[in-house]
């Protein structure tokens, strides 16, 4: 067998069109909430692919599930069904308040899913021009042209003009601003319960009841985009569970697959007829392999002592930066939900997040941003205390060098 092609930081830059800008190290091996690059020096891993390695790395239920299944039957395409995905359907319709679900391969395929929909009830309303989007300032949704345009950020959609009409931002948390804008033309409003990407900033109880509300009342759906929040993030199942406010429609992905690639768009039988034969689809959509990773995952985290868990340690992981913060007084508030947590940066430190996480990663730590003033931390939802510990060492001496 011939060996593996031997690649370097810098192929990086020569190969790939540069959209990203990785971290000067390549990780090549996971365990748990550790993981270690080519030279073999290991990492606290707080970033969990961006919320996504909701079990670390390599654990037994998801590489059990993925080499099981991986015997059996890969991909069979949509003009058949098979056992997983009906097994994972059922799943998320019992445990959720939803009917019917579509499966995708990312969260932003799920985004637009659910606005496709959104516009589809609108047009089979019988209301002329039902077809305005309501979003939010600093939201994030993905990265099709659709979903940027309703994300909030113009830095990630600015450049692609011009960009799908239709949709309105306003202010997040901010009732009267939203009711300023929603109307009988108004087909759906998306949220996201707690906004990942602008920042980590948790909704209001009384934003989220207030767009139910203004949903029932205008005859609009409500999508909550919990591709960050779902499937365990915030110590609910999904974060609206949290709230007690029902959407239309949720979006999932990220977690679900605890690394394998799946989204799903999850509504009732009110709205899913409207998505009929041909109307909308996919080709990977629901395979056997990310079903059957996903089922095995999902199962895993949906019980009490996982869930019940994350509360634990985000109040573990509190204590700890609060601890921190008293030394080094860099952060004005610590947010979030479960372990979804955001140090937001005094105005001293502004803009200086990314360095943050640079020299954490020289300390052997993965930790992220929100934004140029927050910094982000998705670990596993079953880090063990001696991890968090270990990172939370490690970022004290990321923080020195910031305070040099």
């Amino acid at each position: 067998m011939e060996q593996p092609i031997s690649v370097t930081r810098s192929n990086f830059n020569d190969w790939m069109v540069p959209v990203f800008a990785p971290a000067n190290f390549i990780p090549v091996r996971g365990e748990g909430s550790r993981i270690w690059d080519q030279e073999n020096k290991e990492y606290i891993d707080f970033a969990g692919g961006i919320a996504v390695n909701a079990l670390g790395h390599a654990h037994p239920v998801a590489v059990n599930a993925l080499t099981e299944q991986a015997t059996k039957l890969w991909h069979v395409g949509n003009g058949y069904t098979n056992e997983p995905v009906l097994r994972l359907a059922k799943q998320l319709t019992e445990q959720t308040f939803a009917d019917k679900v579509f499966f995708c391969n990312s969260g932003a395929e799920a985004n637009e899913a659910a606005l496709k929909l959104a516009r589809k009830v609108g047009l089979d309303s019988g209301v002329a021009g039902k077809s305005g989007i309501v979003a939010f300032n600093n939201a994030f949704h993905g990265r099709t042209l659709f979903t940027v345009s309703a994300g909030g950020q113009p830095k990630y959609s600015q450049d692609f003009a011009p960009l799908p009409n239709g949709i309105s931002h306003v202010a997040y948390n901010d009732l009267e601003a939203a009711k300023a804008v929603i109307n009988e033309q108004t087909c759906a409003v998306i949220v996201e319960p707690v906004q990942g990407e602008g920042g980590v900033i948790p909704a209001d109880i009384e934003f989220l009841k207030g767009l139910r509300a203004l949903c029932d009342e205008f005859g609009a759906l409500l999508i909550f985009d919990e591709v960050q929040t779902g499937v365990g993030r915030t110590g609910s199942l999904y974060a609206y569970m949290n709230y007690g406010v029902t959407p239309d429609v949720l979006t999932t992905a990220k977690a679900l697959g605890g690394g394998f690639p799946v989204g799903a768009m999850l509504t009732t039988d009110k709205f899913a007829p409207h998505f009929s034969v041909g109307t909308h689809g996919t080709t990977y959509g629901g395979n056997p392999l990310a079903s059957a990773v996903a089922g095995a995952v999902f199962e895993f985290i949906n019980t009490p002592e996982v869930l019940e868990g994350v509360k634990h340690r985000h109040q573990y992981f509190l204590d700890a930066l609060n601890t921190l913060n008293a030394e080094y007084q860099v952060f004005d508030e610590i947010r979030g939900q479960g372990l979804l947590i955001g140090c937001v940066l005094k105005a001293e430190y502004a803009g200086k997040a990314k360095d943050i996480t640079t020299w954490a990663g020289e300390e052997g730590l993965l930790a992220l941003i929100a934004g140029p003033n927050v910094v982000r931390f998705t670990p596993s939802l079953i880090i063990p205390e001696q991890d968090i510990d270990e990172g939370i060492t490690r970022l004290k001496r990321a923080l020195a060098k910031l305070a040099k």
